[in-house]
């Protein structure tokens, strides 16, 4: 069956009965349907904290045409401590409409190891998307309107940084000119749209410990700045408010379920190659209170997700991780040993010990954390023992172990063996988690030590006006935020077609973003864009309607 088929036939339970697993009270939660609710901030609020619960990243090396299946292991890993007789809540990111309806599909996992409903989690869900949508564009309209009413404030309408969104792959709308048409609608300026995934409301959703934080971040957001480069913040432009009021409800927490009945928070989305790609701190923090082993994934391979996962989002939410599951394949190995998609079928152990450099320097870099790390194999039909077995091996000469998983087609009985081996390394307190640099390190230097340290770039590329922008951002009081690169997720460098583990490249630094409200300075490499396109085939073809009245196309 396929995976959407496999959805449909579970036995989904009420999302009370979820609830009540956790000991939430049907008062705090704010049901949508019968499968899925929001869970009450002021609820969360006053439970208390447990000392020992322990944090899993879930993370892989990089993505290839081959699949690796990191959210499907994320779900596999909660569902399979559950069944060892743990408690364990699985927090995932929502997909965005962009990538469903482009080249990646649904992002609920897959097999036996998805969260349900798979149809709702993929297209819209609880409307979180759009209340970010929503509030972003308000201000992008207050901004307008303001310069159209007289410019109290002095806006320099050659420097307003805060542009548009929309949830959907759309490169048309990159760059554009608003305001054309004649006197009645404004002053025409240049401007463009970004993935809502890359908006900075989704990162401040994503970040914000509770409400009155949430708007004290909106506040924050510099929206342009005047001709002396003074800075224009939102809070300026009186708009903070409103778009609290609008994030109110996004602001809480999603719970849904496994296809084992076991409960996953899924709440917030920011990409990791254009943002900092992990669910929200008051998702985790939650989870935290309410279970003894909370799983968690950040988006991509380790290089983007996880180094942004322990860089921003723990460094700013005070969370310690316990243990680090590294996701890889068999096949994506023989891909990045060269080996193309239509030969992935065929024993090839050479190829896997070529592809093996990716997967090392991985292990490499997270060790550089302080944190233990365990290798989940992602378990394909066509693997081979042999193929297995070399894996195991290659990673046990650096101190590793991995584990063969069969979450796909078994649930969490496939991942029984690396359930317990996590539990392990949770409870014997081996990790010492520190971050790759500290607060005070100057801006241009964090960046180059991701280069350089994470990436193993000989060095960047950033021409005078990025230094200058950099040194500017320092003077005005932001030289302590951690840095978030945005760069392609295919490979170390910043070309997407050096597979493996590249040395010996530069990464150009293209433009830099402050943003303020986040809390972090955005780094933008090579080619990537802030608003995808959608591919020559896109995934929308294949979706539509059936006779029935369901949802058929969506994986």
């Amino acid at each position: 069956m396929s995976d959407i088929e496999i959805a449909r036939n579970a036995a989904v339970k009420p999302i009370s009965e979820i609830g009540q697993k956790l000991d939430i009270p049907n008062k705090a939660m704010i049901p949508f349907g019968h499968d899925k609710a929001k869970i009450s901030l002021d609820w969360l609020d006053q439970q208390p904290s447990r000392d020992n619960a322990k944090l899993i990243l879930v993370t892989a090396i990089n993505p290839t045409p081959a699949g690796e299946g990191k959210t499907t292991t994320s779900v596999g890993l909660g569902d399979g401590i559950n069944r060892i007789g743990k408690n364990s809540i699985t927090c995932l990111r929502e997909p965005s409409l962009g990538p469903c309806f482009g080249m990646k599909g649904g992002a609920a996992g897959g097999g036996y190891a998805q969260v349900v409903p798979m149809e709702d989690i993929n297209l819209h869900f609880t409307g979180d998307f759009h209340a970010i949508t929503s509030a972003h564009n308000l201000l992008s309209a207050m901004i307008d309107n303001h310069i159209y009413w007289g410019n109290e404030l002095n806006i320099d309408t050659r420097r307003i940084v805060w542009r548009r969104v929309l949830d959907m792959n759309d490169r048309a709308l990159r760059q554009n000119t608003v305001s054309l048409g004649g006197i009645a609608n404004g002053f025409p300026r240049e401007s463009g749209f970004d993935i809502t995934v890359a908006s900075e409301i989704m990162a401040i959703l994503c970040l914000a410990g509770d409400l009155d934080d949430l708007q004290s971040r909106l506040g924050d957001i510099i929206i342009g700045y005047r001709r002396d480069k003074s800075a224009i913040f939102c809070r300026d432009i009186r708009a903070d408010g409103a778009m609290t009021v609008l994030l109110k409800d996004a602001i809480q927490p999603n719970l849904v379920q496994t296809l084992e009945s076991n409960p996953a928070f899924i709440h917030g989305g920011p990409f990791a190659n254009i943002a900092h790609g992990c669910n929200s701190v008051i998702a985790t923090k939650a989870a935290l209170k309410l279970a003894d082993y909370v799983v968690t994934e950040a988006g991509f391979g380790a290089d983007l997700g996880a180094e942004k996962f322990f860089d921003i989002k723990c460094r700013k939410a005070g969370l310690s991780p316990s243990c680090v599951v590294l996701v890889a394949t068999v096949r994506a190995l023989k891909m990045n040993g060269g080996i193309g998609k239509d030969e992935l079928g065929v024993e090839n152990l050479e190829a896997i010990q070529q592809g093996s450099v990716n997967l090392l320097r991985h292990l490499e870099n997270l060790a550089k954390f302080g944190v233990t790390s365990i290798v989940a194999i992602n378990h394909f039909v066509t693997d081979t023992p042999a193929e297995i077995e070399l894996v195991k091996n290659i990673v046990q000469r650096v101190g590793v172990e991995a584990v063969e998983c069969r979450h796909w087609a078994d649930g969490s009985k496939g991942t029984e063996e690396l359930a317990h081996k996590v539990v392990d390394i949770c409870d014997n307190g081996q990790a010492n988690f520190t971050p790759l640099y500290p607060d005070s390190m100057p801006l241009i230097e964090k960046i180059n030590k991701v280069a350089t340290e994470i990436y193993r770039a000989d060095e960047i590329v950033a021409d005078k006006k990025i230094l200058n922008q950099l040194a500017e951002w320092e003077e005005a009081g932001y030289r302590n935020l951690p840095v978030c690169m945005a760069k392609t997720q295919y490979s170390f460098s910043a070309d997407p077609s050096l597979r493996g583990a590249p040395t010996g490249h530069s990464l150009p630094i293209r433009e830099v973003r402050l943003s303020a409200g986040a809390g972090f300075i955005v780094a933008i490499c090579g080619d990537i864009m802030t608003m995808p396109g959608l591919p020559r085939k896109p995934a929308a073809e294949m979706i539509g309607i059936s006779e029935a009245g369901q949802v058929e196309g969506l994986f």
